[in-house]
């Protein structure tokens, strides 16, 4: 795309520029064409950040049906109705849950007092996604990454993974031991990135770890939420909740179902409760 700078010297040569210095002005042309058009590329796939160094995928902007569209029997779906359309701008999230070794490189590098040894926060290894972090705590790392929590409703829409109405994360298909970590089959966290990833390549969209949310919890909220990029309620209740979203390695096969919805005191930490991070376009 040219500038109008370069628009406005190309109509004043075509009705001036004649004659022995024609040589000399096609230099010039040359050299402003180089320097005025502009290439509009699209964003890349995926990326690492090079903060934390985690692998990120490209959310696509789009709109689904936000909740559950099964309505399903059980009082604990009731916060997951009405079903409601949400259109949201692209991001980027992690594709996998943080993990022990990059909260611990966080802590190193950053001086953050995490007052709680490994071994108490469930440290089974580097590679295992961290537990027992509060909404605080996952907040601190994603400033310190440069990024930040994912809203209930980003959460949510990258899970289905563009399977728009369906009850898991990949299908309506019931869960199985090689679908995800859950009903404490395994009884406790296993190595990120173990199980399939969804249609967008996320893992452990269901199980392993449920994971914190920037938003605060809200019972109503789905009844009059916005259209476009909803950013969760304000809070008013004395000792309000943040949300956290996706099942832990302790849920049953109910709390696999996408549209399932928890929360927690944000100060509270919790062996079921990691979180991974997103990122508008860099």
């Amino acid at each position: 795309m040219l500038s109008v700078r370069m628009f406005c010297f190309l109509f004043l040569l075509v009705c001036f520029g004649c004659g022995d210095e024609s040589s000399n002005q096609d230099e010039i042309v040359k050299d402003l064409v180089e320097d005025e058009i502009v290439v509009e590329t699209e964003p890349e796939k995926e990326i690492v950040w090079e903060k934390d160094g985690k692998e990120m995928v490209l959310i696509p902007a789009g709109s689904f049906d936000m909740g559950d569209a099964m309505n399903d029997p059980e009082d604990f779906m009731q916060s997951s109705r009405p079903v409601h359309r949400v259109t949201l701008d692209m991001f980027y999230m992690d594709i996998h849950e943080v993990t022990v070794g990059q909260f611990k490189n966080f802590v190193n590098q950053s001086g953050y007092n995490y007052n709680l040894n490994w071994l108490d926060a469930g440290s089974v290894g580097d590679n295992y996604p961290m537990p027992v972090v509060s909404w605080h705590e996952a907040v601190a790392y994603a400033e310190w990454a440069g990024k930040r929590l994912p809203t209930e409703a980003e959460w949510e829409y990258a899970a289905r993974g563009g399977l728009d109405g369906k009850r898991y994360p990949w299908g309506d298909q019931p869960p199985t031991i090689e679908t995800a970590n859950y009903d404490e089959i395994v009884g406790e966290t296993t190595v990120v990135g173990s199980y399939p990833a969804n249609g967008y390549g996320l893992y452990d969209m269901g199980g392993n770890l449920s994971e914190w949310c920037q938003d605060w919890f809200g019972k109503d909220y789905y009844s009059n939420s916005p259209v476009k990029n909803p950013q969760g309620p304000d809070p008013i209740d004395p000792l309000p909740y943040r949300v956290h979203r996706g099942a832990s390695w302790w849920e049953s096969i109910f709390g696999l179902r996408v549209a399932v919805r928890y929360s927690l005191g944000p100060n509270l930490r919790s062996d079921t409760i990691g979180f991974r991070c997103v990122s508008g376009l860099p």
